[in-house]
């Protein structure tokens, strides 16, 4: 399998593809492309088996494509960990090498590094780590741009993407902050965050790669 076909995999995944129907245009802003470059892989990836699409409704992995995404999501977040941890690099550079790394990783060395690192659950983003049979624990595909003004949440993990992890490092937002909405609208979402006592603006291309949980997404989700 072709680096290209695996990052939309993983990206799929990593918006809760193996769950429910992603739109195009989702995997398109987090991957970076155009809607005809989506259309053209989701066609390679169905008839490989990997994914299945419903035009108007969205694509959706399959069982082989959502073990394939794990793994590849397991062998990217591994190395985060030991990048961050034995190599010092900073928070906002760990996802461009990995992103290298992941491609090259044989399922023998992932469990080696896993071991080596103590079997982490999570990797510097908040992505928890699939295990070396592809079995993970669902987190949170609810986007922070959903956020209406007054309602609360917790920053449970964000996409690993380089302008987003910049942003999020100037403004200060970090994993497990509380945050309150004050306004969603004009393309951007503004909202209280408790730790620093601020209030700060996240465009709405942002904010869709910032996922959230709450009481209520909790018990939404039951």
């Amino acid at each position: 399998m072709t680096p290209n076909k695996e990052d939309y995999l993983k990206i799929i995944l990593e918006l809760g593809g193996d769950q429910h129907k992603v739109a195009n245009k989702q995997v398109g802003a987090a991957i970076g492309v155009a809607a005809a470059s989506v259309t053209e892989m989701v066609d390679k990836l169905e008839a490989d088996h990997l994914v299945t699409h419903t035009p108007y409704h969205g694509i959706q992995l399959t069982a082989s494509g959502t073990l394939a995404a794990a793994k590849l999501v397991r062998n990217h977040r591994l190395w985060e960990v030991f990048l961050m941890t034995q190599l010092l690099y900073p928070y906002d550079a760990l996802h461009g090498e990995a992103e290298l790394l992941e491609h090259a990783t044989t399922d023998d060395m992932a469990n080696r590094l896993d071991y080596f690192l103590k079997r982490p659950k999570t990797c510097p983003h908040g992505g928890v780590i699939p295990d070396a049979n592809g079995h993970f624990r669902h987190q949170s595909t609810t986007p922070l741009a959903s956020l209406q003004p007054g309602g609360k949440a917790t920053i449970e993990r964000v996409m690993d993407e380089a302008k987003l992890l910049d942003f999020l490092s100037v403004i200060d937002i970090k994993l497990g902050d509380e945050v309150l909405a004050v306004d969603n609208s004009n393309g951007a979402i503004t909202m209280w965050v408790s730790r620093t006592g601020k209030v700060v603006m996240v465009k709405a291309e942002f904010a869709q790669g910032i996922f959230i949980t709450s009481p209520e997404i909790i018990a939404a989700n039951r």
